[in-house]
């Protein structure tokens, strides 16, 4: 509940699961309206049906439709910025505890699944090389563009109210590093459903992976997790991401993100969890004598930083069937 999407998740769950329809009040009507509106929501829903659930995907859609409306480059939508305020958020609280409760959940909290990861490339209008084997060089590469990035928003507006943007992820983007998340059964991957800044591909290839033996893992289980692994290892882009991280945060501080070439020193892979991204990610997190926001890493993703996992056989194409939710992906007959 920390989390502008962990919030979100709560707000879908209760708005869309319940057998009936919410009249969502107007912005107009003020936080306290929402607030009552939500209570009366509260009392006529069934959250010991959240509470027992168990397919791992029995709240796949909510998440997902949380993740989507994840944006850095622009202030929280008028629902997310609703939710940040107490009064509002305060009344979302049994839904945050029953689906704590849930067996469907217990994924949210879980490390990187050894056993069965697996790789989505999603459908575009250029060609996707296959990831470096080893990922330092990419990573060095991806350092240096990011403090030339940096050098040259030295001449970006000082008035961080300025219009102007620019890079605004907290990841290696670009780097073409290997990204991989663990399989929901028929479902699939969890990276074709969980995707920020998702473009509407229609369809993807998924590999399966075998991971290098006894890989070193950084989990993120918490914002403070976050906020460590910045701390220890910073890479300053305050004049890059300052104007973009303001709108989304609200907050203007010396930013910092991780200094990946570092990281990759101690630790082959970094896992995010589902519970680490609804409680860190589009919020200002302190790290050491800067802050750091979470942007542009999906829930459960993993990227491999040094030895890159090995793709098993051929890939499996998954199309777009997003009607048809829960699932909103099928496997092509084979």
């Amino acid at each position: 509940m920390a989390g502008p999407r962990g919030r979100r998740v709560c707000w879908e769950l209760l708005t869309r699961t319940g057998g009936w329809t919410f009249e969502e009040p107007p912005e107009s009507a003020g936080v306290l309206t929402l607030a009552a509106a939500l209570t009366a929501a509260v009392a006529r829903s069934d959250f010991g049906a959240l509470a027992v659930a168990r397919e791992p995907t029995s709240f796949l859609a909510a998440l997902a439709d949380a993740v989507t409306f994840a944006m850095y480059w622009q202030e929280p939508d008028d629902r997310d910025r609703r939710l940040a305020d107490a009064r509002v958020a305060d009344v979302l609280w049994p839904v945050a505890e029953a689906v704590s409760r849930a067996p469907a959940a217990a994924w949210w909290s879980a490390t990187l699944d050894r056993a069965e990861q697996h790789e989505v490339l999603f459908d575009s209008d250029r060609p996707l090389p296959d990831p470096p084997e080893d990922g330092r060089g990419a990573l060095a590469a991806w350092r240096e563009a990011t403090l030339a990035d940096e050098r040259r928003a030295a001449g970006r507006p000082q008035d961080v109210r300025a219009n102007f943007s620019g890079f605004w992820s907290s990841t290696p983007a670009f780097s073409d590093l290997r990204r991989s998340t663990r399989s929901l059964g028929a479902a699939g991957p969890v990276g074709l459903h969980l995707v920020e800044d998702e473009q509407g591909w229609r369809s993807a290839q998924c590999w399966a992976l075998e991971l290098p033996r006894d890989c070193v893992v950084y989990e993120i289980h918490t914002a403070k997790d976050w906020g460590e692994l910045v701390a220890s290892y910073p890479l300053s882009v305050t004049k890059a991401r300052r104007h973009d991280w303001w709108r989304a945060t609200g907050e203007d501080h010396a930013w910092a993100i991780p200094d990946y070439p570092a990281v990759a020193a101690d630790y082959d892979a970094i896992h995010l969890t589902v519970g680490g991204y609804l409680s860190t990610a589009g919020r200002a997190i302190a790290a050491g004598g800067a802050h750091t926001v979470l942007a542009g890493w999906d829930p459960d993703q993993t990227w491999w930083l040094t030895d890159s996992p090995r793709r098993l056989g051929e890939p499996v194409t998954w199309l777009d069937t997003r009607e048809e939710e829960p699932f909103m992906w099928a496997p092509t007959t084979q």
